[in-house]
């Protein structure tokens, strides 16, 4: 695969790599299957991030029939435990002593005639449901009681069931039950060609629109081997850090609405409208959709204006968030709630500003720069605390570090087009990538013989932090639930692909 160290393994080989990968400081990503040929066994795939500005390591593993197990690495590397349960649901790949063997993404009464993936699923045909009991599991103990909240939540807050297990208001562990809304995006792409799949790429997840389309596109870009221009990668920064800017604003009141401080939740939802606003003059579209595509952009952008207004944007942001840090009411709330320590960060799988908020110094615009990253001066904020306020702490510093990087990008954008033609050879692929506000994001993509797309991976942040986000509730209480889930800023959409 393009734009990754690969090397072919047997699955009795698979362990072993993984462990070694492991002991050399590598963390690997994620796994995915796909099928090269309808009909043929599997391909698994583990995708693992080494050191900065080194190839990222793919280890492929061919199944030799269906049917075909594999040694679960679940025990060793917890993150990829339900990488391997969507696999087995989505792929129909069993994995041998997996610590959780329950279906993650099909929920009970799900019946298949095959796997959802096989290219021979015919993807406009929906699932086949039956009415089933759902499956929790046991706690032990007369005083404690359990409560389903959800999936129809208060709010707008997406479709998601948290069950509790407590006693009066202390969580002793907390079991959610997501996919009530899975999309099947990624059988979606199947047949696609890259244009047309891109505006699929950032309908994935609304807020995250930049994020998906980039990382869809410089996987397509990889994979054709395409150098896109150097105004197209600076363009595709200011995106980039206009969608982080307005993201971060709008988690900060957010925020401020779970510890009802109802003046900060209106000053921060005025600033993310208002940075919407701009978005719309300058782009068109307040989502910032309809611009990046394979082989740069669209269109060209006017910016002339936009520093200006950033700038007389810029005071009201730092006053605001100056005001955060001395209000103590709100304060109170955040601080040592929802505690992640840094090792439990690691190997979950946290990404983004959750994992930054516990000590991992790590981000993919400077340890794998793309677009034109490797060309501007930023910090990457880290705090060691890993509670709900260092984790808004994060982003604050990260809402001063996009007004820095958008400013420089303008100032350094130079002349010239804004796209180039390209296209897929048979069988090309590619990987891509892109930080987004939420953590980092993977696009694996697999062309078929007509040019057209026959696979696509993706790798969403919400994924790997709605796994993570329940070990910071267990033995809280109820009080701080809606804070805790807050300070995380996760999305459904993002995880139900």
């Amino acid at each position: 695969m393009n734009g990754t160290d690969e090397r072919t393994l047997s699955p009795s080989a698979v362990p072993r790599a993984c462990q070694q990968l492991s002991e050399e400081g590598a963390r690997l990503q994620m796994a995915y299957a796909w099928f090269p040929e309808p009909g043929e066994p599997p391909e698994v795939l583990y995708l693992a991030d080494r050191k900065p500005h080194e190839p990222f390591p793919l280890l492929r593993c061919r199944l030799s029939a269906a049917g075909e197990q594999l040694a679960s690495l679940a025990p060793e590397i917890p993150l990829l435990g339900w990488y391997e349960r969507e696999i087995t649901d989505l792929c129909g790949i069993s994995f041998q002593g997996h610590p959780e063997p329950h279906p993650l993404v099909l929920h009970e009464g799900a019946h298949p005639s095959i796997p959802p993936l096989d290219p021979r699923y015919p993807k406009e045909s929906m699932i086949a449901y039956s009415s089933e009991p759902w499956e929790l599991p046991s706690v032990e103990g007369s005083d404690v009681q359990v409560l389903p909240f959800g999936p129809v939540r208060g709010d707008v807050l997406e479709s998601a069931q948290i069950v509790f297990y407590y006693i009066g208001e202390a969580i002793l562990h907390c079991h959610p039950r997501l996919f009530f809304k899975h999309r099947g995006m990624e059988k979606r792409f199947e047949g696609l060609q890259p244009l047309l799949a891109t505006l699929l790429a950032e309908r994935i997840s609304g807020v995250d629109s930049v994020a998906h389309s980039l990382a869809f596109c410089q996987a397509v870009e990889t994979a054709c081997e395409c150098e896109i221009p150097e105004r197209a990668r600076y363009l595709r920064v200011v995106l980039a850090e206009l969608e982080r800017l307005y993201n971060h604003l709008h988690y900060l009141g957010h925020l401020c609405h779970t510890t009802t401080l109802k003046v900060g939740e209106a000053q921060g939802k005025l600033l993310a409208e208002q940075c919407k606003q701009l978005n719309a003059i300058f782009t068109g579209s307040r989502f910032l959709r309809g611009l990046i595509k394979p082989g740069g952009l669209r269109r060209d952008i006017d910016l002339e204006a936009l520093p200006h207004r950033l700038r007389m944007l810029e005071p009201e942001i730092t006053t605001y968030m100056q005001e955060l840090e001395v209000t103590n009411s709100h304060l109170d709330r955040l601080i040592t709630t929802g505690h992640l320590p840094r090792q439990l960060a690691f190997d979950q799988g946290a990404t983004g500003p959750i994992k930054r908020a516990s000590g991992i110094d790590r981000d993919l615009r400077c340890d794998h720069p793309y677009a034109a990253y490797d060309r501007l001066a930023m910090d990457i904020p880290v705090r060691t605390d890993g509670d709900a306020h260092a984790r808004a702490q994060v982003r604050m510093a990260e809402i001063n570090n996009s007004l820095s990087l958008l400013l420089q990008a303008i100032d350094n954008m130079p002349e010239g087009p804004v796209e180039t033609k390209l296209s897929a050879p048979a069988g090309a692929e590619g990987l891509g990538w892109c930080e987004g506000t939420r953590g980092s994001m993977y696009y694996c993509v697999h062309f078929g013989a007509n040019g057209a797309l026959a696979r696509v991976k993706v790798k969403s942040p919400s994924f790997s932090n709605w796994r993570v986000f329940p070990f910071t509730v267990h033995d809280t209480n109820m009080m701080d639930y809606a804070i805790n889930e807050a300070s995380f800023g996760l999305t459904m959409a993002g995880c139900d692909r």
